[in-house]
């Protein structure tokens, strides 16, 4: 059975709430942040433009003409005008391109001092590496007019502006409390990043702007606030005012704000936002399974919720029900169930995953939907198209970790023609991808018998030749020994162990010895290769993981000709100032060297290293141990 996807009302075209004003000209539309105002790739749909059309065409307007004269940052929230006529396009374009449409702006920034409440901001700017903007000030700037970086100096110690296009920005300060300010702006020039960049030449980075070093936050905190022109058709002056959004005013109070404390209808409301964020994966019509709350991430630390068709699974980290920290449980969960799911589930997952002997206890997984109606013990979900089979009742993991949809997609992307080995395979989602993107043959490798067997039920549902897309039960350490030994070569090799496993005859732990697995899979990749390696480690950073795939790279002999970090998927934003959960890098080979490389014989058809018996279950080896905010690996 493959559900349809539910909560249909959690992703609208368009929110008619986010509408300021409308008539037969304009649109004006209150942007939220994390929002582009138009696709920033072909196949992107979650943009402004492309959901305003569809919620027009949705009200029986075949045209949707919108006519784009502004855009707005993607973090930035705020006013934002489109014309609805052609006819109209004129006289807006005039008053755009000639700066006589007013623009005002709030920005959130720190360290104020004693700056003048009021000042002229006078830059050059040029382009800087990552997409940034630097600001050189102008000669005969006066104090809160000079850059920072990039600036050369004339007679007397002026700084000089060499090149780049003018901006200029005024500003005026609203409010201060403490080392915190809110600065009211109106950019006489329309340049890119042009006021974040020239807040930051001052030494201002605004609140939430890592790309110019402002301090971290939920969100950028740089607000649209108002717009004011001249009608296109009568002439009159026109104004259109959007509301502070409530995170600066939080931001400026300084203070910690509990998420729960609203209750059931606040969390539901932090929920319904998070889910906004998911339109794009929820409307592309290929996806039944995602993440719709990733701890932090979204605003509610400890707990994550994925959608899997028409139910929920809620989970809980960290401190147990009642201890300090810990998110109140009927609440999450009755706020859940207001999002209109058919059922919820509850996962439980303590803060030290040697708490849980049996990932099965009801204590920690309930095998029934704890709200609303349970589901098929076994249903089939789909991820760009391609069916997996699920369990929500069966202990802690479901058969499918959602953070690696994208990464399987790159697979799938990957896998034409290719030899494919699949390692810590657990129901053997990277082996399905691979075979759906053309894999010649693949591997699949994974100690426990019952995640084994359920892999090969996966495979089998996508018509997988049994003969060429093997699956093994087997101590990946071991077997890798034995297929070096009887030289096998794979084209593409992707590493997802746990942060811990036990079997009975070993222990693995990604801290300590992710480098000598990773050097083991290196050593049986053929030329011009692909490895793709991935850890949710808490205790591996992204810099400690690229030393450990080099360092492995080094010893098996390989020349690592480019090493690529992946970003994980939209569904499972970090928390801020936090590395992602998941670390995920693709290194490319070229031919190994002659001191390390191993036999290059022809590869045999995969043959299985001596089964290990006794293995436990697939949950007791994915440790549910999460960081102290955002859920993890054991969120899946």
């Amino acid at each position: 059975m493959t559900p349809p996807l539910s909560l249909s009302e959690l992703f609208p075209d368009f929110h008619p709430e986010w509408i300021l004003a409308e008539d037969a000209d304009l649109i004006v539309v209150d942007k939220p942040a994390g929002l582009s105002t138009h696709a920033p790739e072909a196949d992107r749909i979650d943009d402004v433009v492309t959901r305003l059309r569809a919620f027009l065409r949705g009200r029986g307007d075949a045209e949707a003409y919108l006519g784009i004269h502004q855009r707005l940052d993607r973090d930035t929230s705020g006013v934002l005008l489109f014309t609805r006529r052609r006819e109209a396009n004129a006289a807006v374009a005039r008053q755009f391109e000639g700066r006589t449409v007013q623009k005002t702006y709030v920005a959130a920034v720190s360290g104020f001092g004693d700056r003048a409440p009021r000042g002229t901001l006078r830059h050059r700017l040029v382009p800087a590496p990552g997409g940034a903007m630097r600001a050189i000030a102008e000669a005969g700037a006066g104090r809160e007019d000079r850059g920072a970086g990039g600036r050369r100096k004339g007679a007397g110690g002026q700084e000089k502006a060499a090149g780049g296009v003018l901006a200029i920005t005024r500003y005026r300060l609203l409010e201060r409390r403490g080392d915190r300010a809110l600065l009211e702006l109106r950019p006489e020039t329309g340049r890119t990043h042009q006021l974040r960049v020239q807040l930051a030449a001052i030494g201002l980075p605004i609140t939430g702007d890592p790309l110019y070093g402002g301090a971290e936050a939920p969100r950028l905190l740089l607000h649209a606030a108002e717009l004011r022109l001249e009608h296109p058709a009568t002439g009159a002056a026109a104004t259109f005012r959007s509301e502070l959004p409530a995170a600066f005013e939080a931001w400026l109070a300084a203070s910690a704000v509990d998420p729960y404390a609203g209750g059931v209808a606040a969390v539901e409301r932090a929920m319904r936002e998070a889910a906004e964020r998911r339109y794009g994966v929820a409307r592309a019509g290929d996806t039944t399974a995602f993440r719709l709350v990733h701890g932090a991430g979204d605003g509610l630390p400890f707990v994550s919720v994925d959608l899997y068709g028409e139910h929920l699974v809620v989970s809980l980290f960290g401190a147990g029900e009642g201890e300090p920290g810990a998110p109140p449980r009927d609440v999450v969960l009755d706020a859940a169930h207001r999002l209109g799911a058919r059922g919820v589930y509850l996962k439980v997952r303590p803060k030290h995953a040697s708490v849980i002997v049996d990932a099965r206890r009801e204590e920690f997984a309930p095998r029934h939907a704890v709200r609303g109606e349970s589901a098929p013990e076994e249903l089939t979900v789909l991820e760009h198209g391609l069916p997996f089979k699920v369990r929500l009742g069966d202990g802690l993991s479901t058969g499918i970790f959602l953070d690696q949809r994208e990464n399987r997609r790159r697979v799938r992307e990957l896998a034409r023609g290719a030899r494919v080995l699949n390692l810590f395979a657990y129901t053997g989602a990277f082996t399905v991808a691979a075979v759906a993107g053309g894999a010649r043959e693949s591997v699949t490798v994974d100690v426990s018998r019952g995640a084994v067997a359920w892999a090969r039920e996966n495979l089998d549902a996508i018509g997988a030749d049994a003969a060429a897309h093997v699956v093994v039960e087997a101590d990946v350490f071991p077997w890798l020994k034995t297929a070096a030994q009887a030289g096998q070569r794979f084209d593409l090799i992707v590493i997802d162990p746990p942060s811990f496993a036990t079997t009975k005859k070993s222990r693995f732990s990604a801290a300590s010895d992710f480098g000598a697995l990773a050097a083991l899979a290196f050593r049986l990749l053929a030329p011009g290769g692909r490895l793709l390696a991935c850890t949710n480690h808490r205790g591996i950073v992204r810099a400690k993981f690229r030393r450990h795939l080099h360092e492995a790279a080094r010893e098996a002999g390989c020349d690592v000709v480019q090493m690529k970090d992946l970003p994980d998927p939209v569904d499972f934003p970090g928390e801020p100032g936090m590395e992602p959960h998941l670390k995920s890098v693709l290194a490319s080979v070229g031919a190994p060297s002659a001191k390390a490389a191993p036999s290059t014989k022809a590869a045999p058809r995969a043959q299985a290293a001596p089964p290990a018996k006794g293995a436990p279950a697939r949950g007791a080896r994915r440790g549910a141990d999460a960081p102290a905010r955002a859920p993890r690996r054991g969120a899946r």
